[in-house]
């Protein structure tokens, strides 16, 4: 099950600061009123010990002490208010979790989430606020799939809206031009002999491979208005537009930039071998 983690934050960070604000505003003056009139009715309710003291505190607990959820929620709400601002408008972690973008990105790489490259807008319902740039060929891009469109998916941009992507004998062509690809090494796998190669959808060129062994799925498309493919670098092994289609412009998250540490599993030591930007 995928658990609606924006959703999560937008519900604790309206809560605690509705329980807050309704707290400052409503109770906190009553208490406040209270505490003085026991101040006023106990006059050495300051000094440690004293029977003033005592009964003071007692009272005070009793009647004008603040509640621990108002405490908490006071305390919680700056903390999950930063982060969901940081979160929902500027960058968010992610974890790799599958192979599909190898070479790439491998699996147990963390990487960075540019939430404003493509416009900012607002979580839970996606409805864009500000327009600012259009994804790009080439760009590495996390979107909600239109099969499973509450989990976070990470692919490469292959088509624009209105573009024609063809895919023969393994290679792309995009509105009729074939892209250039500079083949590297051919390396051996686990039941697969996999051609590493050097692609160029836009202006960085980026690492794709392509298994040998497997035949190709070779398909043309129109790309829909609104809308992108995405397509692995790992090519004979990713689940992406050719299975589950098109993606729609307000299923976009962000752009992903950088990868900023990698860790296989909790048995395992984190490393920083693979700190660097995205191409």
């Amino acid at each position: 099950m995928s658990i609606d983690f924006p959703l999560i934050l937008v519900i604790l960070v309206f809560g605690s600061g509705s329980i807050w604000l309704l707290d400052a505003l409503l109770f906190a003056p009553k208490r406040r009123q209270a505490r003085n009139t026991l101040q006023t009715k106990f006059p050495a309710w300051a000094q440690e010990g004293s029977r003033d003291a005592v009964a003071y505190d007692a009272q005070l607990q009793a009647t004008a002490a603040e509640p621990a959820w108002v405490e908490y929620s006071r305390s919680f709400f700056p903390v999950l208010f930063v982060v969901f601002i940081l979160r929902s408008f500027i960058v968010e972690p992610f974890q790799i979790p599958s192979s599909s973008m190898v070479p790439t990105l491998e699996v147990g790489d963390y990487i960075l989430v540019n939430k404003f490259t493509y416009g900012l807008r607002l979580p839970v319902i996606r409805t864009k606020v500000l327009g600012l740039n259009e994804p790009e060929r080439g760009d590495v891009m996390v979107f909600f799939p239109p099969h499973m469109n509450k989990t976070y998916y990470i692919k490469r941009v292959i088509g624009l809206p209105g573009d024609t992507v063809s895919y023969r004998n393994k290679r792309l062509s995009v509105n009729g031009s074939p892209v250039p690809v500079e083949d590297l090494a051919v390396l051996p796998g686990a039941g697969a002999r996999f051609q590493v190669s050097m692609e160029s959808l836009g202006e960085d060129p980026h690492l794709m491979q392509a298994d040998q062994l497997r035949p190709g799925r070779d398909f043309s498309v129109v790309v829909k208005p609104g809308h992108y493919f995405m397509m692995g670098d790992n090519r004979d092994n990713s689940s992406d537009s050719r299975v589950w289609g098109q993606v729609p412009e307000r299923d976009i998250v962000g752009k992903a930039f950088a990868i900023w540490m990698h860790w296989d599993s909790l048995f395992s030591f984190p490393s920083f071998s693979r700190v660097g930007p995205i191409q």
